[in-house]
């Protein structure tokens, strides 16, 4: 039995009871109250100030935009040749566009006399296999006729002989004639320069020869010298020229 302060008699179990309760009441601080786990996060959001400073009341933090809300990147389109604001964006320069159209003459009747005369006269001489029926054709001094790019003491006849593949001249012939069967090409109507010239594929664009004019090309070369007049950009074998008053102007390969 224990004893009280004044005297009186206290039963065992009390006296634990009472020891329990002011060794709880003095060292056991002050507890805060119990928060849910949602609650204990907001209060951390509201205690951490942003910058060092303070949040002001009521002031909501910015919104976060995410890829949903803008999107995937994209890419900037190219402008287009017309604008809506008016403007035109020229087109890459295509020398050619400058160029006025080829007149293609396929009926040797719509040629000049003159020319038409000349043409059935080297005609004439190059089907005889004789190679020197062509040196009266050729012509002498200022109006010899041009069968070389380059310039030459020889005569025109000793010069295409020099050409040929064989010593008479024979093969320089037969591209003549082909050549000439081809159709051919008015330019430089109205000028000093007008000329017709045989065959059109060397005043024409390789690029714009249709299907059966392709045909009547590889008639005078092979698949494979058209391949490298592709490479080259233009038709660079024999053409021949003769201008509007009948004179046999050039017989030349290249450029």
């Amino acid at each position: 039995m224990q004893t009280s302060a004044d005297g009186k008699k206290l039963p065992c179990g009390s006296v634990i009871a009472l020891s329990v309760l002011l060794a709880t009441t003095m060292f056991v601080p002050s507890l805060r109250p119990a928060y849910a786990l949602s609650e204990l996060k907001h209060e951390q959001v509201q205690e951490k100030p942003a910058d060092g400073q303070a949040p002001a009341k009521d002031e909501k933090p910015a919104p976060v935009e995410t890829e949903e809300e803008t999107g995937p990147l994209q890419l900037p389109l190219p402008d287009p040749l017309i604008r809506s604001d008016g403007a035109v964006t020229e087109p890459a320069d295509d020398t050619s566009a400058d160029q006025p159209p080829v007149e293609v003459i396929h009926e040797i009747a719509k040629a000049p006399e003159p020319v038409r005369r000349m043409r059935e006269l080297i005609v004439e001489a190059a089907a005889s296999g004789d190679i020197e029926r062509l040196r009266p054709l050729l012509g002498k001094g200022v109006t010899e006729t041009q069968v070389s790019m380059v310039e030459s003491e020889e005569g025109p006849v000793e010069t295409l002989k020099g050409q040929s593949g064989d010593p008479d001249g024979i093969e320089v012939l037969a591209i003549l004639l082909d050549v000439l069967a081809t159709g051919f090409a008015h330019v430089g109507q109205g000028t000093a320069d007008e000329m017709y010239v045989w065959p059109y594929f060397a005043e024409k664009p390789l690029a714009k020869l249709t299907p059966p004019e392709k045909v009547e090309l590889l008639r005078i070369v092979t698949a494979g010298d058209y391949s490298e007049m592709q490479e080259f950009g233009s038709y660079n074998f024999y053409r021949v020229g003769i201008t509007p008053d009948g004179q046999w102007k050039f017989f030349v390969t290249g450029e």
